[in-house]
């Protein structure tokens, strides 16, 4: 099969093997004549990255560089991203790398040329309308890892340092102008970034599928995008150079971030504050609370992942897709529990008190409560 494709849906994908080479092109295309490329620490060490910057560097676009991004990145990363942007007299950002250098990249192109602090941009109403959008940047975002789905998103997730809360920050002009979908890059992910990555691929869309809003073309993408995950994500895991499932996986995690258009649940409102506090990693802590949350969610979701099973081709309906992700969690080593991660019950009363904050929340198919999000909580843990 070619998995090579040009897609304009949500924006304008560049997807397949080899297409890093376009990253000039791209640039050219977004508007972009002096980028500044943004990863994270780790990445910024590898030859992918530097392989990146040679191709700009040989196309006349220099090789301007801003990698310090924490897993979890925070207002200090941004305001000095910021800093790096403006100093080098940029007119554009390359968001390069997982979700955080995804994230803290598009957030760079946002803020640099806003007057107001980030917060006042968190995905609260219509708070997006404060910004300048004549101001925001444009953004070319080339994904390394098949995970979050940031290059396809409208919105970042940076952590206030101070309050080690999660928050939200949205504009529609943070959705890149041009994604540079490459699954060569990906080839050198080590299985647990591969598992990690790719079950939070897979929780994007369990709950998009999952959540009460209306949005049929988000129901069929978060089905197609949970049979990917299924079907490549432990051929991804036994041989990361895979370069077919690869390409399934840098698909459905894509999929899974147009999908939750129509909304997320109690994975993520757990997720983020237990990210917040204890720094795990995102995607892990998805799947450690995946198996509690489907449970409890069952009085409302049954029905439809019973025929979700079927056409994943599990038996046994929602019992049995349950049984599956239990069992592909095991497969690739992923803790039965939160105390694994190092999470305790410590923080409790905060870490319910953020999940209730938390957008995620809203959309899940069952209110959260006080009582039954703690309850939730002791259940992962």
């Amino acid at each position: 099969m070619n998995l090579t494709g040009n897609w304009s849906y949500p924006t304008t994908i560049k997807f397949g093997a080899g297409r890093i080479a376009e990253l000039p092109q791209a640039c050219r295309q977004a508007g972009i004549s002096k980028p500044l490329l943004v990863t994270d620490k780790g990445l910024a060490r590898l030859p992918i990255t530097a392989a990146a910057l040679d191709i700009l560097d040989a196309a006349g676009l220099g090789r301007a560089l801003f990698a310090e991004v924490d897993p979890n990145p925070n207002e200090k990363n941004l305001d000095a991203g910021i800093a790096a942007y403006n100093a080098g007299a940029h007119d554009g950002v390359i968001a390069f790398g997982g979700g955080s250098g995804l994230d803290l990249g598009k957030m760079v192109a946002f803020m640099a040329g806003q007057t107001r602090p980030v917060w006042d941009f968190e995905d609260v109403g219509d708070w997006w309308t404060r910004a300048d959008t004549n101001a925001i940047a444009p953004i070319v975002a080339v994904p390394t890892t098949a995970g979050t789905g940031s290059e396809v998103g409208r919105a970042s997730v940076i952590t206030n340092s101070e309050t080690h809360v999660k928050k939200i920050i949205f504009h529609p002009k943070v959705l890149p102008s041009v994604v540079i979908a490459d699954p060569e890059l990906t080839i050198g992910m080590p299985g647990f970034i591969t598992a990690g990555t790719g079950l939070d691929a897979f929780a994007h869309c369990v709950e998009a599928f999952s959540s009460p809003h209306y949005h049929p073309m988000s129901q069929g993408i978060a089905l197609e995008g949970m049979r990917l995950v299924k079907d490549y994500l432990p051929r991804a895991y036994a041989d990361g150079t895979d370069l077919e499932a690869r390409a399934n996986m840098m698909s459905a995690a894509a999929m899974g971030a147009t999908a939750f258009q129509k909304g997320l649940g109690a994975i993520h409102a757990l997720s983020h504050p237990i990210g917040a506090i204890y720094d795990t990693h995102h995607g892990t802590t998805n799947a450690v609370c995946m198996p509690a949350v489907l449970e409890f969610n069952a009085p409302a979701i049954e029905a439809r992942f019973d025929m979700a099973a079927a056409y994943l081709g599990i038996s046994g309906g929602f019992a049995g897709f349950c049984a599956f992700v239990q069992q592909m969690n095991d497969s690739m080593n992923i803790p039965r529990g939160l105390r694994e991660l190092g999470v305790d019950d410590t923080e409790l009363d905060r870490l319910t008190e953020l999940a209730l904050a938390d957008p995620s929340c809203g959309g899940n198919p069952i209110p959260l409560t006080a009582e039954n999000t703690r309850q939730l909580l002791l259940n992962c843990l």
